[in-house]
C-alpha cells in the first residue's frame, strides 16, 4: 500500500490550498462567518479543494499561520475603500475594464447581468423599466427568475404590464446581439446608476460601530464628536438602535426576538432592563415563562455591567437581523422616519 503523502513545504501550496487549510484549522464558529461573506461559487471552489487536500501537518499549518502573521505585521497600516481601490485599477487597467469591475463592487452581486437583476429590488427594477420600449421589457422579464418576474409585472402599470405579457408570448428566440444590446443598455444607464446611488452614508456605519461600542466608549466618543460636528452627531444618534429603543416596538416584534434571541443572555440583558422593557418583555411571554425568567434573573445575584451591557447588545443585534431580513419593523416614534438595516 502507497505510503500517504504529507504536505510540507508552504512554498508549495496554492492560494486556493492555503486558504482551505486556513478553513480548517481555524474551527466551525469562525470558518462560518468567514463563509457568510462568500458567495456559493467560491464557498464551492475552496470546498473542493479541502475536500481534496490530503494529509497536512500539524507543521504545516504552524508554519502558514506564521508565515501570514509575518506578512500581515510587515505590511504598513492600510485602508481600502472603494476609492482608493479604483484610483489603484486606474493604474494598471482601462478605463472601461476598471468601470465595469467598480459596478460589480457597487452594484448587486452576481456574475451574470441577470443574476445581478435577481438582487435588484422589484419597485426599483420596475421604475427603470416602464420608460422602455415593451418589447426589450419582455426580453428581460423572460431572462430573470420567474418570481422576481411576477413581482416587478406587479409594479408596472397595468396596461404596460399587458403589453410586455402580450409580447413575450408572441417572442421567438432573441438573437444574440439584441441580447448584447440589451444587456449593454442595463449596465450603462441602470446598473451604473444604481451602483451610485447605493453608496452608503458613512453615518449609518458609524451609527453600526456606536452601536457595538459599551457605554462609557460611545458616551465619550459621541461627547467628543458634538463639540466637533453637532450634525453629524445628531446624524449617527438618529441612525443609532439602542437596548433602550427596544420599547418602541410592537408586541410582535418582541415576540419574535424572543424565539431567535440566546436564552442564556435573555436573563441578563433584563437585569439591568428598565421596568418598562422587563414588562414589555414578561407581557409578552406565557404566564409560565414570564415566571421562569424572573426567577432566573433573581437567581443571577451581583453581576458585571459589562456584562449586562453584552448581553444587551446581543439582543439588539437580534432585533437589527430580524429587521434585515424584513420579519419586525423598527422605527422611531415617528413613522416616516423608519429605520431600514
Amino acid at each position: 500500500m502507497p505510503a500517504v503523502r504529507v504536505r510540507e513545504d508552504v512554498r508549495s501550496l496554492s492560494g486556493a490550498e492555503k486558504a482551505a487549510i486556513f478553513i480548517l484549522s481555524i474551527g466551525e464558529e469562525y470558518a462560518s462567518r468567514v463563509f457568510a461573506h462568500m458567495n456559493d461559487d467560491e464557498i464551492k471552489e475552496l470546498s473542493q479543494v479541502m475536500a481534496n487536500l490530503g494529509n497536512v501537518s500539524s507543521n504545516l499549518v504552524e508554519k502558514l499561520f506564521v508565515d501570514f502573521a509575518e506578512q500581515m505585521s510587515s505590511a504598513s497600516g492600510t485602508v481600502g475603500t472603494l476609492e482608493s481601490t479604483e484610483r489603484l485599477l486606474m493604474k494598471v487597467l482601462d478605463k472601461s475594464r476598471v468601470g465595469n469591475i467598480m459596478e460589480d463592487i457597487r452594484g448587486p452581486a452576481g456574475r451574470t447581468m441577470w443574476d445581478k437583476l435577481a438582487n435588484v429590488n422589484e419597485a426599483v427594477l420596475a421604475a427603470f423599466l416602464k420608460n422602455e420600449y415593451p418589447q426589450t421589457v419582455a426580453v428581460v422579464i423572460s431572462k430573470i427568475k420567474p418570481d422576481h418576474a411576477a413581482k416587478v409585472l406587479s409594479q408596472l402599470p397595468e396596461s404596460f404590464a399587458m403589453e410586455v405579457i402580450t409580447r413575450m408570448l408572441r417572442m421567438e428566440s432573441v438573437q444574440k446581439d439584441v441580447l448584447e444590446d440589451i444587456e449593454r443598455t442595463l449596465r450603462n444607464e441602470f446598473m451604473n446608476n444604481l451602483a451610485r446611488t447605493n453608496r452608503r452614508d458613512p453615518h449609518e456605519t458609524m451609527a453600526e460601530i456606536f452601536n457595538s461600542l459599551d457605554r462609557a466608549s460611545e458616551s465619550k466618543f459621541m461627547t467628543a464628536l458634538e463639540e466637533r460636528s453637532r450634525d453629524s452627531a445628531e446624524k449617527i444618534k438618529g441612525l443609532m438602535f439602542t437596548f433602550e429603543d427596544l420599547s418602541k416596538l410592537d408586541p410582535a416584534a418582541i415576540q419574535a426576538i424572543l424565539r431567535v434571541a440566546d436564552k442564556a443572555k435573555l436573563p441578563l440583558a433584563l437585569k439591568g432592563a428598565s421596568d418598562v422593557i422587563k414588562e414589555l418583555f414578561f407581557s409578552n411571554m406565557s404566564e409560565r415563562a414570564s415566571k421562569l425568567l424572573k426567577e432566573d434573573i433573581s437567581a443571577l445575584g451581583p453581576v458585571r455591567l459589562r456584562d449586562i451591557e453584552e448581553a444587551q447588545t446581543s439582543l439588539v443585534a437580534s432585533a437589527k437581523d430580524l429587521a434585515g431580513k424584513g420579519e419586525i419593523v423598527i422605527a422611531k416614534e415617528n413613522d416616516e422616519d423608519e429605520l431600514v438595516y
